[in-house]
């Protein structure tokens, strides 16, 4: 019970106990629940009449204080009766109740001959309304005088209040409804105009001290001079409660006039009301501004092609709320002009080739623009995107249009302007991840680049910081506009930059699109292993995997971590080395799959070429149709693994296959421990182990495990070295195994019994034959041990 509720229960302490005052409070709580004016004290001071009426006279049935007149009525009386001349009627408002439930709320002003007083009508009353209007003389029965706006008095009417119409009364003020001209209007006025509405501004949205705020205008215009007339909040409901349109004849009674810098405008009172009628007002004849005649001027209209669209900028205000500027650029048959949309407008769909109107826009000199001007809008401002109005002129524009659609891809290389801004419509056919660089005046940029193709061919493209972040797909479709042209010595790229959009493409852009697996049969050549050729580019490669290699981390100059993982694949012509680089080294291969390898690099490498397989290189399961060329696992393993006798072999053979018997297999030292930073041998110092190359220590070093013997057949021996998982093949054991049991004996010569057992093995093996310059002879490298038997 708060300290007002409490007072007035002390009144009739003795009558009625507290606890049943208050459950009586909250039964009147349920039964009022809905009655929007009625809040706890007024229910409290009800119940407190009850047990005072019968026994004292109400104040204002007192013949010597008799609540008969405006003047005299006085905050917590209620039941009277109010007679007076209706001075101002509002439009009903919508509000909340506490309860959720929408409400209506409308304000009167009634005067007798002591004074005027704001007169409250709720939901409950608000049908009341269409029986009364400005100048009538009315009794209103049943109402009560409470406390009001600033502590003004005002009178609310009950749920069972009723109202009479009377007859004329000369004792009342006098009901005058004065029409000011519109340029007859001066500061902080309160007038009545009659007018038509030119513009109806969008409804935004503001931050009203952590609240949502609306705001909304009316231009309006009559016989001598045009003027703004703005709701606020709630009212800008009246635009569709009273389902206003441009053109529409309307009375406003009881606008606030206001001043600011230098010019007037109108607000919508809480006393106001909006008509709409019939009213004699001149109709709008609406002049379109041309672009090519640009000056300097104010509340232009205007209708143009978009013609170039800019992505929107936030920025802080000098409050510290966040706002977004955006530039687009629109067309006529006269000419061209930048337009700059504010906040919400920044939001509206407006793309290029859309026709828009602009009313109520600011031309205002621009010294960056190249036309000199440019229109600026303002919060009333209205856009309207692809009007059905001015057909001609839109007629007209929709011609133009063809001049605006994207150039294709092949037609690049025609252009010889360095910084021409184009739009291109393709697919992303490889993109790269971004990497930092230093600019001159020392901040840090990112760029990133892509490959986009149609049709016609591929270009490449940079992007440029914020645009690098840009999630890209391969294989999706993507819109580009606002590129700028970057000359090459033999091609020209595009740069996409600040000022560019990355957009989805519209439905017209995919009509002649390929589709991705289209456009790798336009853009890709296909190429035998045995026809490539160092750095061959758009390279599509259908081959077998015949070899697959563990992936192994590396760290790369810059810190990061990387992983690689090398395989061999062949065709019917021949095989090649292949290495995956991260993302593409956890792709699921086995041996013998059949794959598709689209734009890897072609590298020569340690005198032969490979192929270099990172972010730009698809591998795809190859097609039934691809399968057709392409030898089975085994054809190719007999095709590609020439079987050679040991002293026919030569120091340039690859992927020779020799028998024959191990001998001289040797298990001193099998377990070599690497950095696993860089992968270079380590030296080891008491427990821990130092790389001479990188500098780093290390208490877990990473091992490789060899096993270095001969293999002899009847026409000689070559020395060769098993390493990693062929040495595992052979000892039958895992590295970690090794280790681990090195470890335990600290003996690096634990299993020396185990390897030289395998000495007399019959072994066949797939590798490759280099000339050993240090022991000046030819030795074989194994990639494959095939089998091993006694």
């Amino acid at each position: 019970m708060n300290k007002e509720i409490k007072q007035e229960y002390l009144k009739i302490k003795d009558k009625i106990s507290q606890e049943e005052f208050l459950k009586r409070m909250e039964g009147m709580k349920k039964e009022y629940e809905d009655v929007s004016f009625m809040n706890d004290i007024d229910m409290a001071r009800m119940i407190v009449a009850e047990f005072t009426k019968e026994k004292n006279e109400p104040l204002a049935d007192k013949k010597d204080h008799k609540m008969d007149k405006i003047s005299k009525m006085e905050e917590g009386a209620d039941k009277l009766t109010l007679k007076g001349r209706v001075m101002q009627i509002s439009n009903p408002k919508k509000f909340t109740t506490r309860k959720g439930k929408e409400g209506k709320v409308a304000n009167l002003v009634v005067a007798d001959e002591t004074e005027d007083v704001r007169v409250v009508f709720w939901t409950e009353n608000i049908k009341l309304l269409k029986k009364i209007k400005e100048g009538d003389v009315i009794h209103i029965h049943g109402v009560s005088v409470k406390e009001g706006y600033r502590g003004r008095k005002e009178i609310h009417l009950q749920p069972r209040s009723t109202i009479d119409v009377l007859d004329e009364d000369a004792n009342l003020p006098v009901y005058h409804e004065e029409i000011t001209p519109i340029n007859s209007i001066e500061e902080d006025q309160e007038v009545n105009i009659i007018a038509r509405i030119v513009r109806i501004s969008r409804i935004r949205t503001f931050d009203r001290d952590g609240n949502e705020g609306k705001v909304a205008s009316l231009e309006l215009q009559d016989e001598t001079g045009q003027i703004t007339y703005t709701l606020w909040n709630r009212d800008t409901d009246l635009i569709k409660d009273l389902d206003l349109q441009e053109n529409d004849p309307v009375k406003i009674l009881g606008a606030q006039s206001r001043s600011r810098e230098g010019e007037i405008s109108l607000t919508h009172s809480w006393v106001g009301r909006i008509i709409k009628g019939d009213y004699d007002v001149p109709e709008i004849e609406e002049k379109m501004f041309k672009i090519g005649d640009a000056h300097e001027k104010k509340d232009i209209s205007v209708i143009g092609l978009v013609t170039k669209v800019q992505d929107p900028i936030t920025f802080e205000r000098s409050d510290g709320s966040a706002g977004s500027v955006k530039s687009i650029e629109i067309a006529d048959d006269t000419g061209k002009i930048r337009v700059t949309l504010w906040n919400d407008d920044t939001s509206l769909n407006i793309n290029k080739g859309d026709i828009l109107k602009i009313m109520g826009g600011n031309v205002e000199f621009d010294e960056y623009a190249a036309e000199g001007y440019r229109i600026n809008t303002n919060w009333n401002s209205r856009i309207v995107i692809n009007p059905e109005s001015d057909k001609k002129l839109v007629e007209l524009l929709n011609e133009y249009k063809k001049h605006l659609e994207p150039v294709k891809i092949g037609n690049i290389v025609d252009i010889q302007d360095e910084g021409e801004e184009i739009d291109i419509v393709g697919r992303i056919v490889s993109i790269n991840e971004p990497r930092e660089f230093q600019r001159e005046d020392g901040s840090t940029g990112l760029v990133r680049s892509a490959d986009i193709a149609d049709e016609t061919g591929v270009v490449k493209i940079s992007l440029w910081d914020d645009k690098a972040h840009t999630g890209l797909k391969i294989g999706e479709a993507i819109r580009i506009e606002n590129a700028r042209t970057k000359l090459g010595l033999y091609s020209v790229d595009l740069s996409i930059g600040k000022t560019s959009r990355l957009l989805e493409p519209q439905k017209d852009d995919l009509k002649d699109l390929p589709s991705f697996e289209e456009l790798e049969d336009i853009i890709y050549t296909s190429k035998k292993i045995d026809d490539l050729e160092e750095d061959d580019r758009n390279l599509k490669l259908v081959a077998r995997v015949i070899d697959l290699y563990d992936p192994n981390e590396f760290q790369r100059d810059d810190g990061s971590p990387g992983i690689v993982r090398s395989m061999e694949v062949g065709d019917d012509t021949g095989s090649i080395r292949a290495s995956l680089w991260d993302d593409k080294a956890e792709i699921p291969l086995n041996i013998g799959d059949a794959i598709i390898i689209q734009n890897p690099q072609v590298k020569f490498r340690n005198d032969h070429l490979e192929l270099s397989i990172g972010r730009n290189t698809q591998i795809n399961r190859a097609k039934d149709k691809d399968l057709e060329s392409l030898p089975t696992f085994q054809e190719l393993e007999d095709m590609i693994y020439t079987p050679k006798s040991i002293e026919n072999l030569e120091e340039e053979d690859r992927n020779v296959k020799i028998s024959g018997e191990l001998t001289e297999a040797f298990g001193g030292r099998i377990l070599s421990y690497r950095c696993p930073n860089c992968n270079n041998r380590l030296e080891s110092s008491e427990e821990e182990y130092i790389c001479d190359f990188c500098g780093e220590e290390t208490d877990e070093p990473r091992y490789l495990l060899m096993v270095p013997a001969r293999i002899e057949d009847d026409t000689g021996d070559i020395r060769v070295t098993f390493f990693g998982k062929q040495a595992e093949k052979l000892l039958e054991m895992s590295t970690q195994e090794v280790a681990d049991v090195i470890a335990k004996s600290a003996d690096e010569g634990a299993l020396e019994e185990k390897v030289e057992d395998l000495n007399g093995r019959n072994i066949t093996i797939i590798g490759d034959a280099n000339f050993d310059e240090y022991n000046e002879e030819v030795r074989l490298n194994p990639k494959k041990i095939v089998k091993i038997e006694l």
